[in-house]
């Protein structure tokens, strides 16, 4: 039997890079120039629009500080740990 993990919560990430965002009082014009990525990209990623490729959560981690393991484990948020593998 397969059992499949459970779907990431992309609202969780979003919600992570907005309030990365907003506790550095950055506008979406001041992260685009900072990181490279366009500010409809940014917006589309916050709104829900997109999911951004690993490339762009990146260059997210890197222009925010903060790691990428960190940003990346939101979309863990409110699951269980997977159970070790059965012997």
């Amino acid at each position: 039997m397969t059992i499949f993990p459970p779907d990431p919560n992309l609202g969780a990430l979003r919600l992570e890079l907005s309030r990365l965002r907003a506790a550095r009082g950055w506008t979406y014009d001041e992260l685009a120039a900072r990181s490279g990525l366009s500010r409809r990209t940014l917006i589309e990623i916050e709104q829900g629009r997109t999911i951004g490729t690993l490339a762009t959560w990146h260059a997210l981690a890197h222009t925010l500080g903060a790691p990428i393991d960190h940003l990346l484990g939101t979309l863990c948020e409110g699951h269980e740990p997977p159970a070790p593998p059965a012997r």
